[in-house]
């Protein structure tokens, strides 16, 4: 499975460096020099991409791919989205810790076994992550703490929210 790693903000520079928003919590692995991507257009066609170089730079990451080496070429690919396979990512030692990737999908329930929707995606806010939750009549935004979500079940595909009054309540 695929998985968004990073998205092209713009064209750096003349030969073909790009400045990538990061969207993983491993970019030293992702962007390791060597490392293969698929990259998928705008117009959704994909390629593939190497590494050849990384560097961080004001709160991007600056990344030279061996396939890109002009400014021409940087340009068409901003807006690309940069994917990588889960099967790269080392496993989690700690069971408090979940990829992204693992959480959607999963099966939203009460504490009492209520249903109330599945995982979306999560969302890395800088006030922490939030899980969205699609549900009938919309989304709704969970945050992604213990106290309100004290159960994560990737093997049986559910998380359990035990949400405070009026957090699930329609507007």
């Amino acid at each position: 499975m695929d998985v968004v790693v990073g998205r092209v903000a713009k064209a750096h520079g003349i030969t073909g460096e790009l400045a990538v928003d990061v969207r993983t919590d491993s970019p030293e692995l992702r962007f390791a020099i060597g490392s293969t991507m698929q990259a998928k257009l705008r117009d959704g066609t994909s390629r593939s991409l190497t590494v050849t170089a990384a560097r961080p730079h004001a709160g991007r990451l600056l990344v030279r791919f061996e396939e890109v080496v002009t400014r021409d070429v940087a340009e068409a690919l901003r807006g690309t989205l940069l994917l990588g396979s889960t099967d790269d990512l080392p496993p989690t030692d700690d069971p408090d810790e979940f990829y992204d990737h693992e959480l959607e999908g999963l099966a939203a329930e009460l504490v009492d076994g209520t249903k109330i929707g599945t995982v979306k995606e999560i969302l890395h806010g800088p006030g922490g992550e939030l899980l969205v939750v699609i549900r009938d009549g919309g989304e709704a935004l969970i945050p992604f703490v213990r106290e309100i979500v004290p159960t994560v079940d990737v093997r049986g595909g559910r998380v359990v929210i035990d949400p405070p009054e009026g957090l699930l309540d329609a507007d």
